[in-house]
């Protein structure tokens, strides 16, 4: 018996329907405090309701008996029945002891105590994205997990970093290689096999000697890398802005690949993803004119709430959110002669638009930048409600720091990011680059170091 605490259920809407052949409990207590929080505009209510009206799909037309005794759980129309779903009517306690309920928590663990009092030969584990309630949980005798249906990763170090670095000459280690030439472009026809065998589309391969090249085309039995010549990457300047290292020069690669519509940049603070992906997006809007607008918005604890009533326009309530936005392209116009007026008349005459995530749900940009900063603070379910907004001709770029996450019930393996980027880690329009720090100044590298 699994039974669901709240947070699970606003962090998947449809986590009832990934426990299998198991019977899935929902205690009294956490269907009143989706009531409670199903009001209102902010993500937590709409995932609420969404939460509601799954439940009330799965229930039918059951009776009050049936309920409390289990609904099969049908997956699809044709689909078998598979498991069980019930909602967990009892608020007795144990005989033996009973936490104080002035919390809500309190009363779903005392419930769980009894039920496992009355069905001693059934495993009943509490299912939770709250460590201190599991921890409570586990104090008292009830078994207690976290989610893991969206843990895709065991480690994090698993993750893919969308290159594979090679010790010496990586052409060393290929036995048979083809070459052709497409268009002045140089590509390398290799088995796919050994270390080759784990790349995926858009992954870089790069040696120390200098060699660095991107996988272009993958199939069953061999791979397509095509030749990037590494001092045409590290002096390709955009909007004023040349890449560090190349691990900055490979994002900026897939920043301006118009075939690449979605990229992930993962890094420490200090590497450079948010001003490249800036500087990509004005050269892509102003300079080459290949899109029309740049959306940004970010996911912070707060943001999702209400923007409040005080006086101003969506974006200038925004402004105190995106300060990083602004940060950089004070930074990419620190050599004009008056930064300032650069940075206002960048802000006048490049379409950038600060979004609040409230009013992106329901939206379709067409032929738009769309920047989602801090990303890593997102559920995989609130990361694809924002993907999904993406029209004809747009493309998303997620920036994130998985060391730095502020939500409560978040762990960088169950962030939006990791889901996304291991799940978009084969397709084809798809890539992702994790940036290694670069120093900001002698102050910031010490403390990296030794704080």
């Amino acid at each position: 018996m699994y039974v669901l605490d709240t947070n699970v259920l606003i962090h998947d809407p449809n986590a009832l329907l990934n426990f299998e052949e198991h019977e899935v409990i929902i205690p009294m207590t956490v269907l009143e405090e989706l009531d409670s929080l199903k009001s209102g505009k902010q993500t937590v209510a709409a995932d609420c309701r969404q939460a509601i009206r799954n439940i009330d799909k799965l229930l039918g037309d059951a009776s009050p008996k049936d309920i409390e005794k289990g609904v099969p759980i049908s997956r699809g129309e044709k689909a078998e029945p598979l498991g069980k779903f019930s909602i967990l009517m009892s608020t007795e306690h144990s005989s033996r002891h009973a936490l104080p309920e002035h919390l809500n928590d309190n009363k779903i663990i005392n419930t769980l105590a009894a039920l496992q009092e009355r069905n001693k030969s059934r495993d009943i584990i509490l299912v939770s994205k709250d460590i201190n309630m599991r921890l409570k949980a586990r104090g008292f005798g009830v078994e207690a997990q976290d989610y893991h249906n969206d843990m895709l990763l065991d480690d994090i170090n698993l993750l893919p970093q969308g290159y594979k670095e090679f010790p010496g000459s990586f052409w060393d280690q290929i036995a048979k290689v083809e070459t052709v030439q497409r268009e002045g472009i140089t590509e390398h026809i290799l088995k796919r096999e050994g270390d080759l065998a784990k790349l995926n589309i858009n992954e870089f391969v790069l040696d120390q000697q200098g060699f660095i090249g991107k996988v272009s085309d993958i199939s069953n039995d061999q791979l397509v890398i095509q030749d990037l010549h590494q001092h045409d990457l590290m002096n390709r300047e955009v909007w004023g802005l040349l890449p560090r290292d190349i691990y900055q020069a490979m994002a900026m690669n897939l920043l301006l690949d118009p075939e690449v519509h979605l990229v992930n940049l993962t890094g420490s603070a200090g590497s450079g993803k948010t001003i490249l992906a800036l500087a990509a997006c004005i050269e892509l809007t102003v300079a080459s004119k290949e899109y029309k607008r740049i959306i940004a918005t970010r996911s912070t604890q707060g943001l999702d709430e209400d923007i409040g009533f005080l006086p101003g326009t969506e974006a200038e309530k925004m402004e105190p959110w995106l300060g990083a936005i602004v940060d950089n392209l004070e930074a990419l116009h620190e050599d004009d002669e008056n930064m300032t007026a650069s940075v206002d008349y960048i802000l006048s005459k490049v379409p950038i638009h600060f979004k609040s995530m409230n009013y992106i749900r329901g939206r379709s940009f067409q032929h738009s930048l769309i920047i989602i900063d801090e990303s890593q603070n997102l559920t995989p379910h609130q990361i694809k409600t924002i993907i999904t907004r993406a029209g004809n001709g747009s493309k998303v770029i997620c920036l994130g720091n998985l060391a730095q996450i502020d939500t409560p019930y978040l762990s960088s393996l169950s962030s939006g990011l990791t889901y996304m980027t291991e799940r978009f880690k084969g397709f084809r329009h798809g890539g992702h680059i994790h940036l290694q720090g670069v120093p900001r100044s002698v102050l910031a590298e010490f403390a990296e170091a030794n704080l």
